[in-house]
This record gives C-alpha cells, structure tokens and sequence, in this order.
C-alpha cells in the first residue's frame, strides 16, 4: 500500500480552506449612527469622539451623525469638528427626525461632515457666538438660544473683542464650507446676522447635499457617491448597509448629569460643607467622606465648564465669611458681607451666556439662604457649645458627690465615676458618709463632708 506524502495533504487541505472562504458570502457593511441630542458639550463631545473611535476599530464602512441640537459650547463642537475631520471613515451629518434643528453649533459640526442632510421639517442656523465672559454680543442672538430667526446685524458700538470673535467664527465656518464644496457665504450670514433656513431651502442654496426621511433612506440616497477622506477617494457602499445605533452609554450619560452647572455647583457646595463640617467635629467620618468625593467629582466637572475664576473666588470667599461670621455672631457683618459674595460669585461662576450653561437663579437663592443658615446658626452652636465646662478628663470629677467606700489603715476610698479613689478630708470620715469633690491632687481625690445633701442625689 502506498502511503500519501503529509505534506500533499496540507497543501490540499489549505486550498480547501481558501475555497471556503472565498466562496462564503462577505460580511455586510456596518454603518453607525452617533446621537447628538441637546446642547453640545463635555458629554456630548466625549461620546462622539469615544463612538467615532469605535467604528474606527469595528472598520464601518461609515458613520452617521444624528444631529438634533440648540447648540452648545465652542470648545465642545471644536473638539468634535477636529474628530470629524481626522476621521478615516466617510462622517454623515443628518439632522433628524422632522422637528429636529442644528442651530449655532450644531450648524458648525454640520458643515464639516462629509456630507450633510436634513429630514424635512427641519431647520438649521443662528450660528452667532455668544461671547464667553459675560456680556454677550449686543444685538445678536445667542449660540444655543431658544428662539431663532432672522436678527440685526451687529451694532455699530460693538467693541473690537466682539469684532474679533464673530469673525473668528465666520472664518472658521468659510473654511469648513470650502473643504465640503457647500455655499460659504450662507454660512458667513448664519454667523453675522444669525439667520436659518429650513431644509428644502437648505438643499436648494447649496447649503446641504441630501434631503432624507429617514437614515435607512438616506443611506440608500448616498450609495455610490464618490467622498474625499484625507488624500484618498472612497465610494459609499451603504444600500443594506447593516446600522449599529450608538446611543450615549452609561458614562456619557454621567457625565451630563455632573457637567450640568447646576449639578455641579451643588456638588462644590456640598463638598466644601462637608468638609466644614468635618473639620468642626473631627473623628465623625461621614461628613469629611461626603464632602471630599462631591468636591473632586465637582472640580473634574468645573474643569470640562467654562467657569470663570473671579466668580469661583468670590464664592469661595462668601462661604469663608459667613463662617467666620460663627465667631462673632453678634455683629453680622462678615454674614451679611459673606451672603452678598456668596450670590454675586454664583452669578459670575458660569462665563458663559448660554442659557443651557447658567446656573438657575432659584437655586442660587436656596442654596444662599441654606447657607447663611447652616454657616451661622449651626457653627454658631458649635461655638458656644464649646465655652460649656469640660465634660473630660478629671476635672469633671471637681464637685461630684459621692459617698466613702471603705475605710482601710485610717485613710478613706471614695467611688467616682466606677472607680474606687484614694481620698483626703480635713474631717475625719466615716463608711457611706456623703462627701463632695473639692479638687483632683494627682490620684487623690479632696473631698469634705456633704451633710445637707441627700446621699442618692449626685451620687455616681
């Protein structure tokens, strides 16, 4: 019988591999879909860049953007724009379902995907910066405002900052329409007089570059368009393209709850009393636990928020004068001085003019009135409570009653406090006579007969 060569049977057996392979049906394109609802900003901008990285590395054929946004804060929609336009992978924007918007930041981020689309009844626009630092641009709407619309053109009084910043913007925007082809002097007019455009309008002034009842709808629109990622060309293959819906996970949504300024200065004041607290009552743990794990979630939140330092200064120095104000509570104006530094730093502590971003005057309020409160009437207790006599150590044993114990070679032993003392009388003393306590001498108790008391009254 002859024997077959082992290495024929290895050849064989990888090309019957090959033939499978080969002839299995491929694996179907992956399109992710990346929801950016409400204002834009750490959160939103966090799980944006996270998502896009993990269709990067799932190599998705593309990613779709779903934009449905008042606007946000300008570090935020930069870092995302940067993510966008460092992408590998062909990035759609899409503004949906109908009802949705992309104002102000939202606009940004639009014009810089590859291409951009609206469902119908959408609307774009008012892409106007809010100057951070108070203040604001007179006469221009806000990024991230409520209400759009057409708006005047900046004031003739507007100072060279504002100037600066508006055209700053109107640059960044021609620049992101000239790389994607779309009409850049639309978008210079978004950004100086704050204007909109509905979708169908949108698509007709070269704003956008598809109208889309739906994702699966435009994907079917864009298959086959040729799109330029870095130096390269690449062809949408996305009919039947499979969707993987990226929602914000966990993190994101974490994340949201602590950089909302609300939050976040809720959990700095929470932190610091807790602290202030600790630090008047040593030893009782939960107080210092509390506060030091709000303040550091507060700091890593206040650090992604753009928080002015005079307005964190002056809160700081509120909080520091209402608490001396514990110290001498008769006066009250280091309160009164603490109270008004204490509301004008919570005003100032967001810069920021956008309304999703300031801190609610209501709760400015509460937390002022709990403060000056807590500060004042709880510390002030702490304060007297320490001018009481001391409750520790031996001198609280000085005028306890009590009664001798035995007697033993002429010399008497006396309870205090369950323990059995050595005692000196100038008077003679007798078994289960009343005495008193005059003083503490080292371990001997001074003590003198307490003939007028009951001895049960006192007695320890």
């Amino acid at each position: 019988m002859k024997r077959y060569p082992l290495h024929r049977c290895l050849a064989q057996l990888r090309l019957l591999l090959l033939a499978w392979v080969l002839a299995s049906p491929a694996a179907a394109a992956q399109v992710w879909v990346i929801h950016i609802d409400g204002p834009i900003g750490p959160a939103s901008a966090d799980h944006m860049t996270r998502s896009l990285e993990r269709a990067i590395a799932a190599n998705a054929e593309a990613v779709v953007l779903r934009i449905d946004t008042p606007g946000g804060l300008d570090s935020a929609m930069r870092d995302m724009i940067k993510a966008v336009l460092a992408a590998p992978v062909p990035v759609l924007g899409y503004v949906g379902p109908s009802g949705a918007r992309a104002a102000s930041a939202g606009t940004y981020l639009l014009y810089a995907t590859h291409i951009a689309a609206m469902a119908p009844g959408t609307n774009l626009g008012s892409a106007t910066p809010v100057q951070l630092g108070g203040g604001g641009l007179p006469g221009l709407p806000g990024a991230g405002e409520e209400e759009q619309g057409a708006a005047p053109p900046p004031a003739a009084g507007s100072t060279a900052m504002e100037r600066k910043v508006v055209n700053d913007a109107v640059a960044y925007i021609r620049s992101l329409a000239q790389l994607r082809g779309r009409n850049g002097d639309w978008a210079e007019r978004a950004v100086r007089d704050g204007v909109s455009l509905p979708a169908e309008d949108a698509l007709a002034a070269g704003v956008i570059d598809q109208l889309a009842d739906s994702i699966p709808l435009l994907l079917q629109g864009v298959h086959g368009t040729a799109v330029d990622v870095g130096d390269a060309s690449r062809v949408l293959d996305t009919a039947g393209a499979a969707i993987v819906d990226q929602a914000p996970d966990w993190r994101s949504e974490f994340l949201a709850v602590i950089t909302n300024p609300n939050i976040a200065y809720i959990l700095l004041l929470v932190g610091i009393y807790g602290l202030v607290i600790e630090f008047y009552n040593p030893g009782i743990g939960l107080p210092g636990i509390v506060g030091a794990v709000s303040l550091l979630i507060a700091l890593y939140a206040l650090q992604m928020l753009p928080v002015s330092y005079a307005g964190m200064g002056l809160l700081l120095l509120g909080v520091a004068l209402m608490a001396a104000e514990a110290f001498a509570p008769s006066f009250g104006v280091l309160g009164l001085g603490g109270a008004a530094a204490f509301v004008t730093g919570s005003i100032m502590l967001m810069d920021t003019n956008l309304p999703a971003y300031q801190l609610a005057l209501p709760i400015v309020l509460a937390v002022t009135v709990f403060s000056v409160g807590l500060l004042v009437f709880a510390l002030g207790m702490v304060l007297r409570a320490r001018k009481h006599a001391v409750v520790s150590g031996v001198q609280r044993l000085v005028g306890m009653t009590t009664q001798v114990a035995r007697l033993h070679d002429g010399e008497a032993w006396v309870w205090l406090d369950g323990e059995l003392w050595h005692a000196r009388s100038e008077a003679p003393l007798q078994p289960d006579e009343p005495v008193v306590v005059l003083a503490i001498d080292g371990l001997t108790a001074v003590v003198r007969r307490q003939s007028e008391q009951s001895p049960e009254k006192g007695q320890a």
